[in-house]
């Protein structure tokens, strides 16, 4: 019997109409689409000239197509239109920066041995199975995706069933660019297709969404014995210590909080702020978060566009309700805008207590809880007191005691006066629940090649023979 196809639709969240249909690829297509990877994976022993062409030439295309590829996001996951086109022109400078420096971060290590010459080698690994998220459907594609071509590999990438026209534009866009056929692939579909890519001729796994997910995605790659770099949840602590500079701090929470619609596993998501200087700022961040203008994301005016889809809708009243009846106080917001498309009002919260979900799940949504704390003691405590452990950060015009608190976070990031942000120079990850493996830098790089030693002798060197 044949195996029966599902249809897949992805709804703009702006006004929850149908944008279009897509049919779930069967097992054997996803197992043609692997092996036309493995036929192209040779093209990593082209001339490394041509490889890094290609990708400027991405880069190039991407700059070019800015507007209309951020149209496509905003109309499948609902962030605003100006965010999306910075997203493009960000997914711009990280394949440039790997064009730039891969040469020198793949560059052969000659070691100092008993032996007659040593050295280290970098190579690729073979096809990179990628299975991606809604949320930055271009930027969290191709920061991976960067440093991976780069290094010689393959991709077949899975975008989220949300934005799948993202996914099948990036594949366009790499034809475009004079990629070989097979190089970077496109898999359509749900869990199955994931699995079945996980499960088929591939070398390695990355996975960006979910902790419950990215546990099951990492539990099928590991049994395998296929190396995956799992990028997951974050519930990341924003400090604000009696010294911060609160015009600078309540311009951070803003931005930190609100982008993307507070959809982002780096958004700060619990504020702990010095009770010496709680009511300042309280007030200016509830003054500057009242004049964002939320409304059709296509507008250029609007600050805030609709949550993903009503799944997402519901999650964040829920966790909103379950704060007010554990007697959570509502400064700003605190309720869903009537009518057409998944809008939430921003929203600040005070007096949070341990056991409401906002104090420890990740919220997905633009929703502040705030928590006033004694001292820095307490605000890192509680920083450290949840299974995350993805970003921080740290206002104060103190930077001694600035890093001496950094050193104290349980995160892979702290950043100090700044919300936190990926960069291509710097790496990116979590620790705990929030993953491991790292993105970006040339620590992102090394992820996926095969670091191999080399040494000559010129005869048998006695060494106790052991592992």
């Amino acid at each position: 019997m044949a195996q029966q196809t599902m249809e897949i639709s992805t709804i703009n969240p702006a006004t929850e109409e149908i944008l279009s249909n897509y049919e779930e690829m069967s097992k054997a297509k996803v197992e043609s689409i692997v092996e036309k990877a493995k036929t192209t994976f040779s093209w990593w022993k082209l001339d490394y000239e041509k490889r890094r062409g290609c990708v400027y030439n991405l880069a190039e295309y991407l700059k070019k197509n800015k507007t209309e590829l951020a149209k496509i996001a905003t109309k499948e996951m609902g962030k605003v239109l100006k965010e999306s086109i910075s997203e493009v022109e960000k997914c711009a400078w990280v394949l440039e920066f790997y064009a730039d420096h891969a040469k020198s971060f793949l560059s052969e290590e000659v070691l100092n041995t008993d032996a007659r010459k040593s050295f280290i080698t970098f190579e690729p690994l073979g096809i990179i199975g990628s299975i991606m998220p809604w949320n930055f459907p271009y930027w969290q594609c191709l920061r991976f995706a960067a440093p991976c071509l780069m290094a010689g590999n393959t991709i077949i990438m899975k975008p989220s069933r949300v934005t799948i026209q993202c996914g099948i534009e990036l594949e366009k866009a790499c034809t475009e660019a004079g990629f070989p056929e097979g190089v970077f692939q496109t898999v359509v579909g749900s869990s199955n297709v994931a699995n079945y890519l996980i499960d088929s001729d591939i070398n390695a796994v990355t996975f960006t969404g979910s902790t419950q997910i990215g546990a099951l995605v990492g539990k099928r790659a590991i049994s395998q014995l296929k190396k995956c770099v799992l990028e997951l949840g974050g519930s990341d602590p924003f400090i604000v210590l009696d010294d911060a500079n609160i015009e600078k701090a309540t311009n951070g929470a803003v931005k930190g909080r609100f982008i993307n619609c507070g959809q982002s596993c780096i958004a700060s998501k619990r504020f702990f702020v010095s009770k010496k200087v709680a009511d300042e700022f309280i007030e200016g961040f509830v003054k500057k978060a009242s004049r964002l203008k939320v409304g059709d994301p296509m507008v250029t005016e609007n600050d805030i566009g609709p949550l993903v889809n009503k799944e997402a809708l519901e999650n964040i009243s829920s966790i909103v309700e379950d704060a007010k009846e554990k007697g959570a106080e509502i400064l700003l917001g605190g309720s869903e805008i009537d009518g057409k498309g998944y809008y939430y009002k921003p929203t600040i919260l005070k007096n949070i207590k341990p056991d409401m979900k906002i104090a420890s799940e990740e919220t997905f949504g633009p929703v502040a809880p705030i928590t006033i704390v004694e001292d820095e003691k307490e605000a890192v405590k509680l920083s450290n007191s949840i299974e995350f452990g993805l970003g921080a950060s740290i206002w104060t015009e103190n930077l001694t005691k600035a890093e001496n608190l950094s050193r104290q976070i349980e995160s892979g990031i702290v950043s100090v006066n700044n919300v936190v942000i990926s960069d291509p120079r710097i790496p990116f990850g979590g620790i705990k629940h929030s993953g491991f493996g790292r993105e970006l830098s040339r620590y992102g790089m090394l992820e996926f090649v095969n670091i191999k030693s080399v040494r000559f002798y010129d005869q048998l060197i006695h060494h106790h023979y052991v592992e």
